[in-house]
């Protein structure tokens, strides 16, 4: 399946479109996911730290999916990384 993953904060950085398309297996898991976007950006995009990836979340329009849940059937994901701030 494809999964499209749009891009938010320090990651966005990792591609001009704002979003990185990835094939990932029927089954997969956000963990799985995970996984997948981390191999991408070390190849693709260096510059992003895969501890980034680690520490962000991913979500489908409606919640924050924890590494357990399977990718959601529509194939469309937010990753979005920690933030901080006052």
């Amino acid at each position: 399946m494809k999964v499209r993953i749009t891009l938010f904060g320090a990651l966005r950085d990792a591609d001009p479109h704002g979003f990185i398309e990835l094939e990932a297996p029927d089954g997969c898991t956000v963990g799985d996911l995970r996984e997948l976007l981390r191999d991408h950006l070390r190849t693709h995009a260096p510059h992003i730290s895969a501890g980034l990836v680690q520490r962000s979340a991913f979500a489908s329009e409606d919640e924050i999916l924890h590494n357990h849940r399977a990718v959601p059937e529509h194939g469309q994901l937010a990753v979005l990384p920690p933030v901080s701030g006052g």
